[in-house]
C-alpha cells in the first residue's frame, strides 16, 4: 500500500523536539516500510531538515509550519494555512492518506476521504459530524472512541475504531530491579492541568531525605507549559525537599535512561477532558517503574489498579493524603513495588509498534476494501 502521513503544522519529524503523536507515528512509518509498503511523510520543515529526503525509506515531504501560539484561534488558523499547503502535496496515487491536522479531513476532496483514516489524538470539541465522510475515525482511547460516538450519527459508528497509541521505542531489555535508584519520576509538560501541585505536596509531606523526585518537562507556554510563574508555584511548594527540575528530554536514549533509573513513576493528570491516552506513564511501566496515575478513564484501558499499576482519586478533598498513602505502600514494601512493576512491563507486548502496525495495516485494507 502507498501510505501518506499528514503530521501538524508544529512539531518536525523526525522527533527531534518530541511530541507523543509525532514519536508514534514515525515509528509506525518505520514499520509499515519494514514490512513492506510504501510511505509518504508530510510534516512540518524544520532547520537541518531538507524539504524533501528519502531516510529509513521513507519519503519526507516538508512545508512550512510554525510556532505553536498562545492563542488557540491562532492555532486553528495556522493549522488551517497548514493543511491547505500540505493538501497539495498528497500524491493522487495514495492509498491511505492518516490526518494529524484539525482542517485537513474539512479540505480533502470526496475522492480522498474515502482513503482518510482521522486520527482523534483529543477530545472532540463537535468537529467529529463534520468528519464522517472520511473513512475513518480512529479514537486512541475508549474515553475517546465513546466521545466521537457522542456527536455523530449511530449510522457513522461504524467509522469509528479504537487503536490505542504505540510505545515510542522497543524495549528488550532485562531490567535489574536492584539497580533501580530511589528515584520518583514525572515526565510531560509542567503545566496546571498534569496535577504537579498533588504530587509535590504528596512528596514532601513523605519527609524523606533517601528519596528524590525528579520532574521532568518543558514549562514554557510556547512548549505547552504553564509558565515561568507556574513554575516558581511548583518551587515554592518544594521547598526544601529533595525535588528537581530536570530540563525536557527530547532523545528517546536519555529520557529512556531516566525510565530505567527511577523505582516508582507518577502522572497525577487532573485534565478532564485534555488527557486522552497517557503515553508518558506506558513508557516508564515499560521500563519497570511502579506507575501511579490519577483516576482518569483514559488510563484505564492499560493500568489496572493494583494488578499493574496504582490509581488515586485525583476529584477526593483528600487527593493529596490518598497519594500520599500510596507512595508510601511502594516505598516500604519493596515487593509490591517490583510486582506491580514486572507485571506493567507487559505493555512491551501490547503496546509494542509491531503489534500495533499490524492493527493499523488491517484497518488500511478493510478502508480499501470498502
Amino acid at each position: 500500500m502507498k501510505i501518506t502521513i499528514v503530521q501538524g503544522a508544529f512539531l518536525p519529524v523526525p522527533p527531534v523536539l518530541g511530541g507523543a503523536v509525532e514519536k508514534m507515528w514515525y515509528g509506525l512509518a518505520k514499520e509499515f516500510i519494514r514490512q513492506g509498503h510504501e510511505v509518504n511523510y508530510i510534516s512540518k520543515s524544520y532547520k537541518g531538515f531538507a524539504d524533501a529526503e528519502n531516510d529509513h525509506g521513507i519519503n519526507h515531504i516538508r512545508v512550512k509550519g510554525y510556532r505553536v501560539p498562545t492563542s488557540g484561534i491562532v492555532l486553528k488558523i495556522l493549522d488551517l494555512i497548514y493543511s491547505f499547503k500540505a493538501v497539495r502535496k498528497i500524491s493522487n496515487s495514495t492509498d491511505i492518506i492518516v490526518s494529524n491536522t484539525f482542517w485537513l479531513p474539512f479540505i480533502l476532496s470526496s475522492n480522498q476521504k474515502t482513503k482518510c483514516l482521522v486520527d482523534v489524538q483529543r477530545m472532540p470539541k463537535g468537529q467529529m459530524k463534520f468528519y464522517t465522510q472520511n473513512a475513518r475515525l480512529r479514537a486512541n482511547s475508549s474515553p475517546v472512541a465513546k466521545a466521537i460516538k457522542a456527536e455523530i450519527n449511530r449510522k457513522y459508528f461504524e467509522k469509528v475504531v479504537m487503536i490505542p497509541n504505540t510505545l515510542p521505542f522497543r524495549n528488550i531489555n532485562i531490567i535489574d530491579f536492584l539497580k533501580k535508584e530511589k528515584i520518583i519520576l514525572y515526565t510531560g509538560r509542567i503545566h496546571p492541568e498534569k496535577g504537579l501541585d498533588i504530587l509535590i505536596k504528596s512528596f514532601v509531606t513523605l519527609s524523606l531525605t533517601d528519596w528524590q523526585l525528579l520532574i521532568v518537562g518543558p514549562y514554557t507556554v510556547e512548549t505547552g507549559g504553564g509558565g515561568k510563574t507556574y513554575l516558581e508555584e511548583l518551587k515554592k511548594l518544594a521547598m526544601s525537599a529533595n525535588v528537581f527540575f530536570l530540563e525536557p528530554i527530547f532523545e528517546i536514549d536519555k529520557l529512556n535512561a531516566i525510565y530505567l533509573k527511577a523505582s516508582v513513576f507518577v502522572y497525577p493528570s487532573v485534565a478532564e477532558r485534555g488527557e486522552t491516552f497517557g503515553v508518558s506513564p506506558l513508557e516508564a511501566m515499560s521500563w519497570g517503574c511502579a506507575t501511579i496515575v490519577s483516576n482518569l478513564d483514559c488510563f484505564k484501558d492499560f493500568l489496572t489498579h493494583n494488578k499493574n499499576g496504582l490509581c488515586f482519586d485525583h476529584r477526593s478533598e483528600q487527593k493529596v493524603e490518598i497519594l500520599n498513602q500510596l507512595l508510601k505502600d511502594l516505598i516500604n514494601n519493596p515487593k509490591l513495588l517490583t510486582d506491580l512493576a514486572k507485571e506493567g512491563m507487559k505493555v512491551n507486548k501490547t503496546h509494542s509498534t509491531e503489534k500495533l502496525a499490524i492493527d493499523f495495516l488491517n484497518e488500511f485494507k478493510s478502508m480499501k476494501i470498502k
